[in-house]
């Protein structure tokens, strides 16, 4: 039998169903009880509520709790629902159409229709507006309200991933109104169709969110208010949730989950993972400007040692590709490893037979950032390479140094699909373009993979991708982790997501064990 567009649109809803659906049945121990207040503990401010603008997890988690996107990513990197039910493609892959949910409301009580969709990837797309999302969500040329609950996307180049690229964290739909008024304002104010409404917001401290009575579903969310707490001291986040103040930490480092392992009353949560933490070279700035000297650092790694530095034992070797097997279209290369001998010869090729000096810079969130480099520093001091390293805070190193600096590190969330990795960081136009690469023939394997439905053809494509970069080196990806975190164990339905910055809090639920319940 031929796999038509159809049979290829069905299949693929129906393997998302699966699952979607089978594990949560399995997994589900009780009926969901309504009530009480869900705590979290963040490690930094939520700086923007504005969903369009967000760029780190606490700021992602807050645009989750009063917005919603077309489609939503379930832990199984599934596209699945929200404001859309349903979507099609034409034979091309180059119109898309998305069928809205009925009665849809923001939480001013106003409609939300297609002509708010159309609004929102505007702004997403509006250079002016200058979202993250602009170059994570598609190549949409066009976007048009068919009818209010119809919305068409018309795109320049065919695009398979187009369902899960517009659960992007910041493609969500905001009202056009506010768009063509006061956009700035959604930086400290909310106005969403998401399962939570805003209470308050003190960015440095709490943020507090109560349930959205008209939320597209009746049944969701379970609790009645959320607080999101900050915790500057990491240590301090584990203390409150082992004596349980605290319901749930989104994200534990390696050490505190070992510590909270086998805890009276808490659940340690863990999922494999395309997260990383990476050091990012201006390509167009000397010496990082020669990819011998790139590759001459990479060839310093051990890369076994530094999985036990930076993840005791929670992640994998990296091979200088942002690709690992939590991927599909993944086809794993020759792994790189340390060569000390070839590494100054590569020095000495490019003009440093006595190694060279450089500054690296680190922010101190995630504090994983200052161990990457401090173990890069250690080990490439027996090449000749003199390494400084500098932190400082998170705030001054995204004004400072972020997608501007020479060297630095860098830390990424697993992205939906290999084209949302790749179109985030590396090609030419990526939102992110840090190391600046620029590398032509690169981009073109990216576009070209995205039309392709055969997976065989897809992975052939990405490998040769992937084969570029780990011969040029803009980046050096020593390792992946797995995504850590942990909470109480009156906590209910809640899984830790691979992409570590989707939390899907209005399924989770609190049993009558938990303090906020009890009172």
């Amino acid at each position: 039998m031929r796999l038509n567009r159809r049979t290829f649109l069905l299949s693929t809803a129906a393997a998302t169903a699966l699952s979607v659906y089978a594990p949560a049945m399995a997994l589900a121990q009780a009926t969901p009880e309504k009530g009480g207040t869900l705590r979290v503990a963040i490690d930094q401010a939520v700086s923007v509520l504005h969903p369009l603008l967000s760029r780190v997890n606490p700021e992602y988690l807050a645009a989750e709790l009063l917005y919603s996107s077309l489609t939503r990513l379930t832990v199984g990197m599934q596209a699945e629902p929200d404001l859309a039910t349903e979507w099609n493609a034409n034979d091309t892959l180059t119109e898309w159409t998305f069928k809205l949910r009925d009665g849809l409301k923001f939480h001013d009580g106003s409609d939300c229709t297609s002509a708010d969709v159309v609004a929102s990837f505007e702004a997403i797309l509006d250079p002016k507006f200058a979202s993250p999302g602009k170059n994570n969500v598609g190549p949409i040329e066009k976007v048009e309200a068919v009818d209010p609950q119809t919305v068409k996307f018309t795109l320049s180049t065919p695009y398979a991933d187009f369902p899960a690229a517009v659960a992007y964290n910041n493609a969500r739909i905001i009202p056009a109104s506010v768009i063509a008024g006061n956009f700035e304002s959604l930086r400290s104010a909310a106005n969403g169709t998401g399962p939570f409404k805003l209470v308050s917001y003190e960015p440095d401290r709490l943020v507090v969110f109560e349930r959205n009575p008209d939320y597209y579903d009746p049944a969701r969310p379970y609790v009645d208010r959320v607080e999101l707490k900050v915790f500057p001291d990491l240590g301090a986040q584990v203390s409150s949730l082992m004596a349980g103040d605290i319901d749930l930490v989104a994200t534990v480092e390696p050490n505190d989950f070992m510590r909270l392992e086998g805890a009276d009353g808490v659940d340690t949560l863990r999922a494999a993972s395309g997260q990383f933490c990476n050091v990012n070279f201006g390509t167009d700035i000397a010496p990082f400007n020669d990819a011998r000297v790139r590759r001459a650092l990479a060839l310093t790694i051990d890369r076994e040692a530094m999985v036990d530095f930076m993840t005791e034992g929670f992640g994998i070797k990296g091979n200088d590709t942002p690709l690992n097997k939590s991927y599909p279209f993944f086809k794993a290369l020759p792994q790189r490893e340390a060569d000390i001998a070839e590494a100054r010869r590569l020095l000495a090729e490019a003009g440093f037979p006595d190694g060279f000096e450089a500054e690296l810079i680190a922010s101190d969130r995630p504090a994983i950032r200052t161990q990457l480099a401090i173990a890069l520093r250690e080990m490439a001091k027996e090449a000749g390479i003199t390494i400084n390293v500098r932190t400082m805070p998170h705030a001054t190193y995204l004004d400072q140094v972020w997608t501007k600096g020479a060297f630095y590190i860098g830390f990424y969330n697993m992205q939906p699909t290999p084209d949302g990795i790749f179109k985030l960081l590396f090609t030419s136009d990526a939102a992110w373009n840090e190391t600046r690469w620029n590398n032509k023939a690169f981009d073109a394997l990216i576009e070209e993979a995205r039309g392709i439905l055969d997976p065989v053809k897809r992975t052939e494509v990405y490998t040769k991708a992937q084969e570029l970069m780990h011969e040029d080196v803009p980046s050096l990806i020593p390792s992946f982790f797995d995504v850590l975190g942990a909470k109480r164990a009156w906590m209910h339905d809640y899984a830790i997501h691979p992409r570590a910055s989707m939390f899907r809090l209005d399924f989770a639920w609190l049993d009558a064990n938990s303090p906020t319940r009890a009172a």
